[in-house]
C-alpha cells in the first residue's frame, strides 16, 4: 500500500492528495507534524517536510511538484493533468508555479502561519498586521485569478489541470481557517465550487484538524 506523509492544512500536500484522487489511486495517509522533526521521519526524509510519498514499490518522492510529476508520468489514468497540448503544459507549469511561490509566499504561508502554526509552535498570538497585507495580497491575487477566469473554464484552460489541483490546495486550506470574504470574489467562487465538487475533494472536506474547526460552510458545495 502507497503512504503519504501530510498535514491537513499544507497546500503541497492537498495537492499531492487531489492528484491521487483524480488518478484514483488509493494511498494510507500519515499525519506527519513536520515541526516536531520526528527522528524517525528524519531518518526517511531529511529535511523533514512533507509531503513524502512511499509508493507500493518502495520508492519515496519527496515535494508536491516532484510527486505530481511521478504521478503523472507512472500512472496514466487517461488523465492529462499537464495539459493536452505543450502550450497548455507550459501555462499549467506556470500557473502551478505561481501559486505554489508568489501566491503562497504572500497569502498561504503568511495567513496558515499566523492562525495556525503560532499555535503549533506556541509562538504567541496572531500578528493582525501580517494578516492584514496577507489578506490585501489575497485581493490583488484573487483579482489576477478573476482575470485568467473570466475567459477559461479551468485556470489553464478548457479542462481540469494540475494548476487546478494546485489552487485548490492553498485556497482550500485559507477557506478551512475562514480567511477568505467569498462574497467579494464570485468568479473565484464559481471556480472553487466546481472543483470543490469533484470525487477527488471529498477526503479534503471530510478533514478536521484538531482544535481548528473549519466554518460550518467549509463542506457545502453551494455555498
Amino acid at each position: 500500500m502507497r503512504s503519504l506523509y501530510h498535514y491537513w492544512l499544507c497546500p503541497f500536500c492537498r495537492t499531492v492528495r487531489l492528484v491521487l484522487g483524480e488518478k484514483m489511486l488509493e494511498c494510507a495517509l500519515i499525519v506527519e507534524r513536520y515541526w516536531e522533526r520526528r527522528p524517525e521521519f528524519i531518518g526517511v526524509h531529511p529535511s523533514g517536510q512533507v509531503p513524502l510519498l512511499v509508493d507500493v514499490n518502495g520508492e519515496i518522492i519527496a515535494g508536491n511538484g516532484a510527486i505530481a510529476d511521478y504521478l503523472n508520468r507512472k500512472y496514466d489514468s487517461g488523465t492529462k493533468l499537464i495539459g493536452q497540448d505543450f502550450q497548455q503544459m507550459l501555462e499549467v507549469r506556470r500557473l502551478s508555479d505561481w501559486f505554489n511561490q508568489t501566491f503562497h509566499s504572500e497569502v498561504s504561508y503568511m495567513m496558515l502561519y499566523e492562525k495556525v502554526m503560532k499555535r503549533n509552535l506556541h509562538e504567541g498570538v496572531p500578528d493582525s498586521s501580517v494578516i492584514r497585507r496577507a489578506n490585501a495580497n489575497m485581493d490583488r491575487h484573487f483579482a489576477y485569478i478573476t482575470s485568467l477566469l473570466e475567459g477559461r473554464n479551468y485556470l489553464a484552460g478548457t479542462e481540469l489541470s494540475l494548476a487546478d489541483l494546485v489552487a485548490a490546495g492553498h485556497i482550500s486550506c485559507l477557506d478551512y481557517i475562514s480567511a477568505i470574504s467569498w462574497s467579494k470574489h464570485p468568479v473565484v467562487k464559481e471556480w472553487y465550487a466546481k472543483v470543490k465538487s469533484r470525487p477527488s475533494f471529498r477526503p479534503i472536506l471530510d478533514d478536521h484538524v484538531p482544535a481548528v474547526p473549519p466554518p460550518s460552510y467549509y463542506c457545502d458545495l453551494d455555498f
